[in-house]
């Protein structure tokens, strides 16, 4: 047997076990997944020193793939970031159960009584590059919202990756709950990632978590729906009635809090009026900060600043550099917006409401954010405890995937012996 073959094999296996799970997920209690995830928790915490060791590993590979500084710091665990992942688990313990709940119900003349009930998915397949902390936020969702999950972590994040899902799975054995819920797939070979694109019998929906190459890759040539972003291209637009320390601060934390994450600020919108004073101000903090500024032609007076360049405009840098253009109004920034934003997340800082809700009106991003750093554009941050990725298509899903948004519905209908005339 070739080694391709083996793969797939190998791949359709784990989808068959997945789907065997998911069936006994769907009806898990509440009490159950609660147990899975605070033993989790409890089980990242309890083995940081043995995940800082495998991401050691990780970091020494990744090295020696050049990876940017950008990546390296997505790559990166320490007790902090270990932490926070557990933090993540137990707050999505702590919601509600997104399953068998009653969305709508109503009553038909013929005799039926009606309700809309929340379900799970099925089997979802996660694709991620480079981010061990997917490994956690991606196994917690899925087994909160009663899903299976298989997942597939980048070859930088494979040791660490396979650390923390072991403590996905010990969670999942002491809530008595099938382990097979949660299964990571243990080769970094990419012909993984083609069976996985392929298995429309056995997984329900793919999440891919990465890079445009990668998403790219995945909406291609997936048989199964996707749930994706190609880039973060996301936008801040400082208006004429912003305010000027509120522009620096939420500027500067947009672009420079973490680069490599998909809500990074890679285009700075500076109205006319404001050029010589805000935006000036805004700049050079920028650029004192080690940022490089790639702006228009009538920011290029600027001291540090860099001609901007026609394929800086709709540019994931995911890096310490930013492109700058001056634009007339909120409508130019919109229109700018439409032309090279990637309906992500975009931002207005203004003081007037009624610019802020032409803004708001005009664009159709998944997250639209107001006198806010775009870092926000998290789902832990809204309340979601994690987040599987953030969806800018419109279909299902939309914004940052919680658990509820990994459920579908079912019609459950009643009658009493009522039949059609």
């Amino acid at each position: 047997m070739t080694k391709n073959v083996e793969i797939v094999t190998m791949m359709h296996e784990i989808g068959t076990r997945a789907k065997l799970a998911a069936a006994e997920m769907a009806f898990a209690s509440a009490e159950q997944k609660q147990t899975a995830l605070t033993a989790a928790a409890d089980g990242l915490w309890s083995r940081r020193a043995e995940i800082i060791a495998a991401n050691a590993k990780d970091l020494d590979f990744a090295r020696s793939k050049n990876l940017t500084e950008a990546m390296m710091d997505r790559l990166m665990l320490d007790e902090s970031r270990i932490q926070n992942m557990a933090t993540g688990l137990r707050a999505i313990a702590m919601q509600p159960d997104p399953v068998g709940k009653t969305i709508a119900e109503w009553d038909m003349p013929s005799g039926l009584h009606i309700r809309r009930v929340s379900t799970p998915l099925g089997v979802i397949g996660v694709i991620y590059e480079s981010r061990p902390n997917v490994t956690a936020d991606a196994g917690a969702l899925c087994l909160k919202s009663g899903n299976a999950v298989i997942l597939r972590g980048g070859s930088e994040c494979f040791h660490s990756s396979e650390t923390i899902h072991a403590c996905l799975v010990d969670g999942l054995r002491i809530a008595n709950l099938p382990q097979d819920a949660i299964q990571f797939v243990p080769t970094r070979d990419r012909a993984a990632v083609s069976a996985l694109l392929t298995m429309s019998d056995t997984i329900d929906v793919i999440v891919p978590r990465g890079g445009k190459g990668l998403v790219g890759l995945v909406q291609r040539e997936a048989k199964v729906p996707v749930f994706a972003h190609l880039e973060g291209i996301v936008h801040i637009y400082i208006d004429q009635y912003a305010d000027s320390q509120k522009s620096l601060d939420v500027v500067l934390n947009a672009k420079t809090r973490r680069t490599g994450i998909c809500g990074a600020a890679e285009c700075l919108l500076i109205h006319k009026n404001v050029v010589d004073s805000i935006g000036m101000g805004v700049i050079r903090a920028l650029i004192d900060s080690g940022v490089e500024v790639r702006g228009s032609l009538e920011l290029q007076d600027i001291p540090g600043v860099v001609a901007a360049q026609k394929t800086d405009w709709g540019h994931e840098f995911l890096d310490m550099k930013i492109s700058a253009k001056v634009v007339e109004d909120v409508d130019g920034a919109v229109a700018h917006i439409r032309e090279f934003g990637s309906n992500h997340t975009d931002a207005i800082l203004t003081e007037d409401d009624k610019t802020a809700e032409r803004f708001f009106e005009r664009l159709d991003s998944a997250i639209l954010i107001r006198n806010a750093s775009t870092q926000f554009a998290d789902g832990g941050e809204f309340g979601m405890g994690a987040e599987i990725g953030i969806a800018t298509g419109k279909m299902h899903a939309r914004g940052p995937v919680g658990a509820a948004q990994l459920t579908s519905f079912k019609y459950l209908v009643e009658g009493d012996g009522t039949i059609r005339i």
